[in-house]
Parts: C-alpha cells; sequence; structure tokens
C-alpha cells in the first residue's frame, strides 16, 4: 500500500492481484480516525489474503469523505480529503458532518 499526502488529500493505493475482484474488497471506517482495507479471495490457498490498517493523525482526515475505487487492471485507490486546520466539523442529521 502507497500512502501519498498533499495539503488537501491522502491517497492510498495499492496493485492487488487480478483473481481479487471488487467484491472481495472491504473498506471500514473505524473509530479513532482509521481505515481497515481487506481484500480476500476466499476461493485460493495462496497469495488470497492482504489486510491494512491505516490510523491518521487525530482530526487530519475527513473520514465521511472516504472514497475508494477499484479499477479493472486490480488497482485499488481509496481518497481521504483532509480537514483544514482550525476549521470546526459539526453533525448534522443523522450523524452526517457539515
Amino acid at each position: 500500500m502507497v500512502i501519498q499526502s498533499t495539503l488537501s488529500t491522502h491517497t492510498l493505493s495499492v496493485m492487488l492481484p487480478r483473481a481479487i475482484q471488487s467484491e472481495m474488497v472491504t473498506v471500514s471506517v473505524k473509530k479513532g480516525d482509521r481505515l481497515n482495507i481487506v481484500a480476500d479471495a476466499w476461493h485460493m490457498e495462496n497469495d488470497c489474503h492482504y489486510e491494512w490498517q491505516v490510523h491518521f493523525a487525530p482530526g487530519d482526515a475527513d473520514m465521511p469523505s472516504v472514497r475508494a475505487r477499484f479499477a479493472p487492471d486490480g488497482k485499488l485507490t481509496i481518497t481521504v480529503q483532509r480537514r483544514v486546520p482550525g476549521q470546526t466539523y459539526g453533525r448534522g442529521p443523522m450523524g452526517t458532518r457539515f
């Protein structure tokens, strides 16, 4: 997994084996500004399970902005917007942030 950061965005990317399809990838947002990424080809016995836990600095990542794209060539790209320093974030209806 390669992580590149700019002033506005964190981009995580990894090239997965062709045996792993999009439905075999799970990206979960966790408490504490964490992402869990699991790619698992359950029908295989070798080179079939990949797992990452990414921890962002407290308040750095806008976790509701997480977006994942899975390309046909097996490249998984996850983008996370960074919060603007000093900007406050509230909670709107149903826990959404504004």
